[in-house]
């Protein structure tokens, strides 16, 4: 329904609306997504806890992830749920324990780099919610373990949309690197190449935002689109 919906709608809107990830289609999602969390935020903390907020601001930024570039490891589900909850966790403890609001948000930040690093969760958005509940904890509201309630329900609203619209528009979630029966069977170069690509990436010393699995299954495809052109033309000129 919801392809149908967005095939049709390309017809009518301008190019890139749509199509490869457009705008359309990330705005369209996060819209849906906050909305579902701010709404299971009202009828679970509402009634019960009025004092609690129902959205904590780091979602934002971490909706933009999900329905833009669902395909980024910094969007995948374990990031987004495990990065802003361990996050605010070490955000919350460092303004108790430090008490001091610019060392505690220092403190807290660094930490939940280190830990969202160790525990393979690594999302921009968890800086955000580190800073955020610390500032809340050294706050006037002195913010409490209560308080991870909001993003513990903002992160699944947010997983949950995010698994059912980025399925439902053809752009599976959580990521999978698009394989072709012709890769299945890897001649040597092919693993030559991944071998190869593995170790330069290893020398880099550097984080790229692209799975390794993703860059292989691209060479793969450019490869093949190469060989298809050079046997094309082979073929004309014949």
């Amino acid at each position: 329904m919801i392809r149908g919906f967005l095939r049709h709608g390309a017809q009518i809107l301008p190019h890139g609306a749509l199509g490869h990830l457009g705008w359309l289609r990330g705005a369209l999602g996060g819209a849906i997504g906050i909305a579902c969390a701010g709404l299971l935020g009202r009828l679970t903390l509402g009634a019960t806890s009025p004092a609690l907020p129902l959205l904590a601001a780091p979602i934002g930024a971490s909706a933009v992830l999900v329905f833009a570039v669902p395909a980024s490891p910094l969007a995948q589900p374990w990031a987004v749920i495990g990065g802003n909850l361990i996050s605010a966790t070490v955000g919350l403890v460092a303004g108790h324990m430090i008490g001091a609001t610019l060392p505690a948000t220092a403190v807290a930040v660094g930490l939940a780099i280190a830990a969202m690093s160790l525990a393979r969760c690594l999302h921009p958005p968890g800086g955000a919610c580190a800073l955020l509940y610390t500032l809340g904890a050294t706050g006037a509201e002195h913010w409490g373990p209560a308080h991870l309630a909001t993003i513990g329900l903002n992160v699944l609203a947010l997983g949950l949309v995010g698994w059912l619209f980025n399925n439902l528009t053809g752009h599976p979630w959580p990521h999978r690197p698009v394989t072709t029966p012709e890769a299945a069977a890897r001649d040597t170069r092919s693993t030559q190449f991944r071998a190869a690509l593995t170790a330069v990436l290893a020398d880099w010393n550097e984080v790229v935002d692209a799975d390794v699995d993703d860059l292989d299954a691209i060479f793969q495809a450019v490869e093949r689109r190469i060989q298809s052109g050079v046997s094309s033309s082979g073929a004309k000129g014949g």
